[in-house]
């Protein structure tokens, strides 16, 4: 608490449990119970997303970590800070080989920019702090600091008080004035474009590049991967890279200079036979404004004065406006699509996990109120449903709304309790098409052409059906079902006009 950590997503065990008695004894750190140790860090991930301050997550030894790992991948992708504490064996009962014991550190490297083992009881606050410093450092590092249980209950030698360090946080760094130059030349080029992402998509980012593409015509772009993109009516909104290289290389083919802003060079997620694994030409010059762990906010409003752009943020185009269909037809994305952008709230925020549904949805929210999604980072499959259970933690007077595939739901099903227990006011929507159809199209996509029957079961979720109106009342989340447009746009509004969680199972073909 001393250095701002005030939450923390936790799953303990036998090995921190001095640490969850410690909540009793110590004011100012908020405890959140996870029942699986992946909800934990991607709440984690989500409360960082959204503050741009590390929460802190508490797990039971190797095995504990090990089911979070991919959660944490999906926030090292993200540059999301967070300090993650985990048990460790008491250190003379390490050489037992007990049935917990495991290599924690290794599995802590493999998502982790810094990893710390406490050396002794007199080490733990000093370890902590550093921890925190490391965390915090640009653009957001995974800390995690391994605890040995006896270190819990042992006397320091200091004999008083463990007197733990202030962090000083370092800030962004805006990018020396040569690349502010280097950059407003290459805007008057044709075939330039400009790459942001990171904590460039903010409104006050997106302003300044508006002010830019309005002065130059140069073209600006979205990263997949930034952690949080603003976006919605009235805002400046850049296409984000497609996720299909089929569509993303189009959006490069003419660009001679790519100016990265926060951003990498833009890659495919998979690789695919005749397919390149950069979406730009090799002829394309790359050139870095601000590097990820630099202030691409500042880099781009001191641009947008370099090279003359009005001080005055610039018309944007409205889209046309989308309402919600009110027949009894099928329920489509189209429809879903566009009841969203109609009944969205000013200044929510969505976490998205619609996998396959994702491009046609996020077409329609662009006309939706001022908002900010979360998109998928580091691609591992589970993120959707706890983000937006760290996000509304972190922004109690904020709706949040979860976009969740019926598959990908699955994977951290447990985050709907954790929500019911806190009493969240989350929306969440699960699109229920009783398929994993991101494979139906990777499965062409790839040439294996593997659609025989025993194939096709391994990518039908169908058999038996998920009842997901069962399954969120089950961790205490009301919830409905919605087979028709009509029945989507009533169960929306009323879902969106109430607070607290709810859970929408939309069920389309």
């Amino acid at each position: 608490m001393a250095n701002g950590v005030d939450t923390c997503f936790m799953n303990p065990g036998t090995s921190e449990m001095h640490f969850v008695a410690a909540l009793d004894r110590v004011d100012g750190l908020r405890g959140v119970l996870g029942l699986f140790e992946g909800v934990c860090s991607g709440a984690a991930d989500g409360y960082a997303r959204v503050t741009g301050r590390p929460a802190a997550t508490l797990l039971h030894l190797g095995p504990g970590l090990g089911n979070s790992l991919a959660n944490f991948h999906n926030a090292r992708k993200a540059r999301s800070p967070i300090v993650s504490i985990v048990g460790e064996h008491a250190t003379a009962h390490l050489k037992v080989d007990a049935p917990l014991t495991s290599d924690i550190a290794t599995f802590a490297r493999t998502v982790s920019n810094c990893v710390r083992t406490a050396t002794s009881a007199d080490d733990v606050g000093v370890a902590a702090a550093e921890t925190i410093a490391a965390a915090c450092q640009p653009p957001g590092q995974i800390a995690m600091l391994i605890i040995p249980a006896d270190y819990s209950w042992s006397e320091v030698n200091a004999g008083g008080p463990v007197v733990v360090a202030m962090v000083e946080r370092p800030r962004r760094r805006i990018p020396p004035d040569r690349a502010i130059d280097s950059a407003a030349q290459l805007l008057s080029q044709p075939g330039t474009a400009v790459l942001i992402g990171g904590t460039a998509v903010t409104p006050r980012a997106l302003k300044a590049a508006g002010r830019i593409a309005a002065a130059t015509g140069v073209r600006f772009i979205t990263a997949r991967n930034a952690p949080k993109i603003a976006t919605g009516r009235g805002v400046f909104q850049p296409p984000q890279v497609a996720y299909f290289p089929e569509g993303a290389l189009p959006m490069f083919a003419d660009v001679k200079n790519l100016i990265l802003v926060e951003s990498e060079k833009p890659v495919s997620f998979f690789a695919y036979p005749g397919i390149p694994s950069y979406m730009v030409p090799d002829s394309c010059a790359v050139s870095t404004l601000a590097g990820r762990e630099q202030d691409g906010t500042a880099a781009l409003e001191a641009l947008a004065d370099d090279c003359g752009a009005l001080a005055v943020y610039p018309f944007v185009q409205e889209p046309d406006p989308v309402f919600a269909p009110e027949d009894s037809s099928e329920l489509t994305l189209d429809a879903m699509g566009q009841t969203l952008a109609a009944c969205l709230p000013d200044n929510a925020l969505i976490a998205d996990e619609m996998v396959s549904s994702s491009g046609k949805i996020l077409k329609y929210l662009a006309a939706a109120a001022p908002h900010e999604f979360m998109p998928v980072t580091g691609g591992s499959i589970g993120q959707g449903l706890p983000v937006a259970l760290g996000a509304a933690i972190a922004c109690p007077d904020r709706k949040v709304v979860a976009l969740e595939a019926d598959g990908s739901g699955m994977y951290t099903l447990q985050a709907l309790w954790t929500m019911a227990r806190e009493n969240l006011d989350v929306v969440i929507v699960i699109f229920a098409n009783r398929r994993y159809r991101i494979l139906d199209i990777e499965m062409a996509r790839t040439g294996a052409n593997g659609f025989g029957r025993i194939a096709n079961d391994m990518i039908d979720i169908g058999r038996p059906n998920l009842d997901w109106v069962k399954l969120s009342e089950g961790c205490g989340v009301a919830a409905t079902r919605a087979l028709t447009a009509r029945e989507f746009t009533e169960q929306i509004r009323d879902a969106l006009g109430q607070r607290g969680p709810r859970l929408v199972e939309a069920v389309f073909a």
